[in-house]
């Protein structure tokens, strides 16, 4: 049930709102061949670079862990172990505002033996259990997760949960195949192809919808049979969908975050339109909060606290829409 301080906090934000802090966790695991380390290497400075580039994400908010680190010694953290996983998302806890978003991004080989999905990593590899251990140490952050390995589909149902979207580049351990999903995912962020109006706004939704389909695309353009199929989750029921509906299944939480906004972007250049961005997102996650809660209210209180939501954010996006057309 939605705690009525969180609903009143929703519904009377202030203008000056702050957006939330932004904090990127990359982890490259083994690459095996050498062609597979650099392509990992590629996409984790890809999506870095437009982190703190095109977004604006302090570059104290990134923490690259990779399977060597001196191969970039002013860019790699430390080595990609699990010791030093846990180290870096321990110290991330210990200092991530409360409202924060905490996008953690796992690229590399993955497995599924004996039903456990791991992700193969200089020593032990990291379980989906270590990682949904450690993510518990994020009680109040918006946390997603983006496993760009094979055989990830296993980890939606240990990690999923309330405030998490959860992104697989496979549907099961089964789909050992190198998959090719983290880098359309990366590119999405990098370049803003999916960023269909312009706006300098990239969702973790639009850039997984881009993904899936630009994986679809280059299968069919070989002639080749799909042999992965990427799932998100945030509505927190451990199950994932391929083409989400925020109305319906996932997406409601996933449209709402994003790594920032584009410095070429007009909310960069004006703070009370980004503030006006952030109590939307405010509002939007208040609604996929009470979507996800539909079941244990009353269909009344339901409508209710929908109806006066979904008024706000209405008279919040014409108040967007009035400031970027000029209009006093």
């Amino acid at each position: 049930m939605i705690r009525p301080i969180l609903l009143a906090s929703a519904l009377c934000l202030p203008l000056a709102t702050l957006p939330a802090q932004t904090h990127l966790v990359v982890v490259t695991g083994l690459g095996g061949e050498a062609r597979y380390r650099d392509t990992f290497h590629a996409w984790a400075l890809e999506l870095i670079d437009a982190t703190t580039g095109r977004y604006g994400v302090p570059v104290d908010n990134v923490i690259y862990l990779g399977e060597s680190a001196n191969r970039d010694t002013t860019r790699i953290a430390a080595r990609s172990t699990m010791e030093n996983i846990e180290r870096a998302l321990t110290d991330l806890a210990g200092r991530a505002e409360p409202n924060a978003q905490v996008m953690v991004v796992l690229i590399g080989h993955g497995s599924a033996r004996d039903g456990e999905p791991k992700l193969n990593l200089p020593g032990p590899d990291l379980t989906a259990v270590q990682l949904a251990r450690l993510l518990d140490a994020f009680p109040t952050q918006t946390i997603v997760v983006a496993n760009f390995a094979s055989a990830s589909g296993g980890f939606i149902p240990a990690l999923s949960g309330p405030r998490r979207v959860i992104i697989t580049a496979t549907k099961s351990g089964t789909e050992r195949n190198q998959a090719r999903f983290g880098k359309f995912f990366v590119a999405a962020f990098a370049g803003g192809q999916a960023d269909v109006d312009h706006d300098g706004i990239v969702s973790v939704l639009e850039a997984f919808t881009y993904a899936r389909r630009e994986v679809a695309r280059t299968y069919s353009q070989e002639g080749t049979l799909l042999t992965e199929h990427a799932l998100l989750d945030d509505n927190g029921d451990k199950t994932g969908s391929y083409e989400p509906d925020p109305t319906t299944t996932d997406g409601a939480l996933a449209r709402t975050i994003t790594l920032g906004y584009s410095a070429a972007g007009p909310i960069a250049r004006d703070p009370e339109l980004a503030a006006l961005y952030e109590k939307k997102r405010v509002l939007e996650q208040a609604i996929a909060a009470l979507q996800r809660d539909k079941n244990r209210l009353e269909p009344a209180i339901y409508e209710q606290r929908l109806e006066a939501i979904l008024l706000d954010l209405a008279a919040t996006n014409k108040t967007i829409r009035d400031r970027e057309d000029g209009t006093p």
